[in-house]
């Protein structure tokens, strides 16, 4: 009978800090020698590679433990303070304290735990002026002079403040004066304008009762106040900081190893000094430097010092670099990490392909591999797989006794013959296995869904045109990432929650975020027309394409409609009425669409809604397999394009485009005038000024979309370029406006370009002018060509945009990390309650009507604001 398992749950975890026999206790090593290997290679005993704390090099063993490289997790040494220094991440804690301690009885003048102190005091500044310690400070390896730090002293206050520095504060407990403390960044405490050296700190803690350390909130058994202030410095493992062998056969050593060898040449050259009997002064200047290599050891970024650096100028990383920021070991290697099973290229469309599929190249096919358990049922299969000497194939078998073997030509036989019922035969990827496919920035949930896998001929993924937007991809270069879940539940968790056409809603608004776009809408609007007829050969090559092999009966003559084609891919039972942006009605019955002609809103947010919420994501899939393979068909027999003449308006159009730019130039003049006499009226709340340039903006505004209205009735109606705007596959009227009749105005922040030179935008205008073409109204259309001045006015425009899209990026992103951070821990209840992981209810009814977004449908959601349950008052 199998032992049973034993779960255990952790109660509590206690942080505390080291005493210095703790140090001393866990200390596999004594260090003292501020070097690493002998001429031999071999690591110096005494030495920061000493081999009781732990091996990197091939062949040796531990001394603590006996492991090899592989097997030691490496041991802790220490080094021995002469004397002790201030724990830099501890500053703001001992200021505090410094300043809650009576000198007389000891006792402490706060109620409050040492938290509540540190946040209520702000960090005193004392201002610095250069002294003698600069030069000792030259010591340190690599910084340039004029980075090194001055060292601060307080400065003089006005006599006249001196009375009033006089009243100090006194002891609650004995009624003593208290001293007064100054702390300057980052290890520097003065009491009384006299510098405390870090021996009289760590008296001063010391004489803090258990009692008051307690109310401190430490608990005095695990954290002592004196032990912020180090006289044993521990020592990372070898394995932490291991050295690497260059190229040229010289050993290179870790950043903290440099670091460490400081600490050690300073700390015996300090011994030596108090030895001989140096002057006090040469023994403190030594003991700042000791201080500033121990400070820049834990945090190499602290300010106010220079960072310790390499003899080429670059900063050393200590620890607290390690850790921190997005290089840092928990962003880095621990939250998000690289990982097997994946791979990434470059993607390419593939129209063919359905939407809940992925083509991945043979190549990667051949390379990752995905886990078979071998049953009863398989056994013979897994065989044949095992034995195959072409793809697809095992690769690797796992045995019962979970010992891996890669299945050779020299192997395969034996391995066959041997395998037995609870192996794991990890086989090449094959048509049909699932896969996860993201693309990053991963910004919601839907930038990874769960694809199958199609193996097709070349190098990049292929990835249905229609999947993109949630993933925000485009064809120009985009690479995307492709993970195999390894288990079974993994496996299972990949095909229930995240097939793609489970996805079709957006959980942000509950319309439909995959769906067709620009060429397929374009080709449904052509097929949909009114005017649109195809041949029996037409329909019935249209409809085989999507697997319909019995044509309906003709519903003109021998010829078939485009509507009567469409409502074959439609579910037979499926009734609706749609507005479209055409202005008119759209009419599905019984699965027959009698009326109307489709486009993107028709499309996207009134029939993929509803399929999905009637008939479930299975017939959504091969509804939108069907209709985009058809749209394509047909978009590629009727044919789209645009050319110059597109853009081409009639004489006539474009004289009265000139009429309209005139009048309202006349009109621009004219506010121009009133504003120089002062007879303009004054907006509330606005200056003239800013009356004249807000009433400017709307008459340019208006005047824009009255070249709109002859730039439409212009180009006509059957224009391409009106058609794509129109229905909603690609660009906009403004986009026609400006290639054939006029850029219109330039905007930067929301105002006309005022900056450039005294009075003037350009350097050729006249000063004061504030007209029109000055201000960056641009008359000329790109297709005629813009002036050089209508150019930089445009380009100004223009950068503004491209500014804004970087610096919304960042913040965006950053701001997006921040939410996440704060969310992570909030789950919604069966109850729909939503709470975090202490089980504190943050919200009553997740999202204030307990509906998910993706699967409320409309007809569902209310007109009525939502309310939280939780009174916000």
């Amino acid at each position: 009978m199998a032992p049973q398992e034993v779960k255990k749950i952790i109660e509590k975890i206690k942080f505390s800090m080291f005493s210095p026999e703790m140090v001393r206790k866990m200390s596999a090593a004594k260090i003292t020698v501020p070097d690493t290997y002998d001429d031999d290679g071999y690591p110096i005993d005494g030495g920061l590679v000493d081999i009781r704390l732990g091996v990197v090099d091939p062949g040796l063993r531990c001394k603590t433990c006996g492991g090899r490289a592989k097997e030691c997790p490496g041991h802790m040494g220490h080094i021995e303070l002469v004397r002790p220094v201030v724990h830099v991440e501890f500053g703001k804690h001992i200021y505090a304290m410094l300043k809650a301690i009576c000198p007389s009885c000891k006792k402490l003048n706060a109620d409050k735990p040492l938290h509540a102190l540190v946040e209520k005091e702000p960090d005193e500044e004392v201002p610095v002026i250069p002294s003698v310690k600069e030069a000792i400070l030259g010591e340190i390896k690599g910084a340039p002079e004029a980075a090194i730090a001055p060292v601060a002293i307080p400065k003089e206050k006005p006599k006249e403040k001196k009375e009033k520095r006089g009243q100090r504060k006194k002891c609650q407990h004995c009624g003593a004066e208290l001293p007064e403390f100054k702390y300057l960044k980052p290890t520097t405490f003065y009491r009384d304008r006299e510098e405390l050296l870090p021996t009289e700190i760590r008296d001063i803690l010391s004489n803090i009762t258990d009692e008051d350390t307690r109310k401190l909130g430490f608990d005095p058994v695990y954290s002592r106040p004196e032990w912020m202030v180090l006289s044993a410095l521990p020592v990372p493992p070898v394995n932490v900081r291991p050295s690497i062998t260059l190229e040229t056969g010289e050993r290179s050593e870790d950043d903290l190893t440099h670091k460490l060898v400081d600490i050690i040449r300073i700390n015996q050259k300090l011994e030596a000094n108090i030895n001989a009997g140096a002057p006090q002064l040469i023994i403190e200047d030594l003991w700042e430097l000791l201080q500033y290599h121990v400070t820049t050891f834990f945090d190499n970024e602290t300010a106010n010092i220079p960072p310790a650096r390499h003899r080429s100028g670059r900063p050393l990383k200590t620890l607290a670099q390690r850790l921190k920021g997005k290089e840092g070991r928990f962003r880095y290697n621990l939250s998000g990490k690289r990982v097997n099973f994946s791979a990434r290229t470059v993607i390419s469309p593939d129209p063919m392909l359905s939407i809940g599929e992925v083509g991945i190249p043979k190549e990667t096919a051949e390379e990752l591999t995905i886990p078979v358990s071998v049953t009863e049922w398989n056994v013979e299969h897994c065989k044949k797989l095992i034995l195959s000497d072409s793809y697809p194939h095992a690769v690797y078998v796992i045995r019962q006794d979970q010992k891996r073997v890669k299945v050779t030509e020299l192997t395969k036989k034996e391995i066959a013959e041997n395998l037995k019922v609870g192996s794991i035969v990890e086989r090449q990827l094959i048509d049909g296995d699932i896969a996860l496919f993201n693309r990053q920035p991963s910004l919601h949930r839907i930038s990874m869904m769960a694809h199958e896998v199609r193996v097709l001929p070349g190098k990049t993924f292929r990835l249905n045109p229609t999947d993109t937007p949630p993933y925000n991809a485009d064809f120009d270069g985009d690479e995307m990432n492709l993970h195999v879940p390894q288990s079974m539940e993994a496996q299972a968790e990949a095909r229930i929650l995240m097939k793609v056409e489970d996805q079709i809603l957006s959980p942000r608004h509950g319309h439909a975020i995959i769906k067709p776009q620009e060429d397929y809408v374009s080709g449904l609007y052509f097929l949909t027309h009114p005017s649109s007829f195809f041949t029996r050969k037409e329909a019935s090559k249209i409809l085989y394409i999507v697997g319909i092999t019995e044509l309906p009966k003709p519903d003109k003559g021998e010829l078939y409609s485009g509507r009567l084609i469409f409502s074959q891919l439609l579910p037979p039972e499926l009734n609706i009425k749609i507005q479209s942006k055409l202005g008119e009605e759209i009419v599905i019955k019984n699965g027959k669409l009698m009326k109307g002609t489709i486009e993107s809103k028709a499309i996207e947010n009134d029939l993929l809604e509803q399929i999905f919420i009637q008939y479930g994501s299975a017939h959504i899939r091969k509804f939108l397999d069907d209709v985009t393979k058809v749209a394509l068909e047909v978009i590629t027999a009727h044919g789209l394009s645009v050319s110059l003449k597109s853009y081409s308006l009639p004489p006539k159009t474009a004289d009265k485009v000139k009429d309209l730019e005139e009048k309202m130039n006349r009109e621009v003049e004219n506010l121009i005038l009133q504003y120089k006499n002062k007879t303009l009226a004054r907006a509330p709340g606005m200056s003239l000024k800013d009356t004249l340039e807000n009433t400017i903006m709307g008459v340019t505004s208006k005047a824009r979309e009255d070249i709109g209205k002859l730039v439409e009735e212009g180009l006509g109606s059957e224009n391409p370029s009106i058609i794509m705007a129109k229905i909603g596959a690609r660009g906009s009227l403004l986009n026609a406006i400006q290639m054939s009749a006029s850029v219109a105005q330039q905007a930067i922040r929301g105002k006309r370009p005022n900056r450039g030179y005294r009075k003037r935008n350009l350097i050729f205008n006249f000063p004061g002018i504030l007209s029109a073409r000055e201000r960056g109204f641009v008359f000329s259309s790109f297709r005629k060509g813009l002036s050089p001045d209508e150019f930089y006015l445009h380009s100004m425009g223009g950068r503004e945009s491209l500014v804004n899209t970087a610096i919304r990026t960042a913040r965006s992103g950053y701001m997006q990390r921040r939410l996440i951070n704060a969310f992570q821990d909030l789950v919604v209840y069966p109850d729909k309650t939503v709470r975090d992981a202490s089980g504190v209810i943050v919200q009553f009814l997740y999202g204030g009507d307990g509906k998910d977004a993706m699967l409320a449908s409309k007809a569902e959601v209310s007109d009525a604001a939502k309310q939280d349950d939780v009174d916000t008052a």
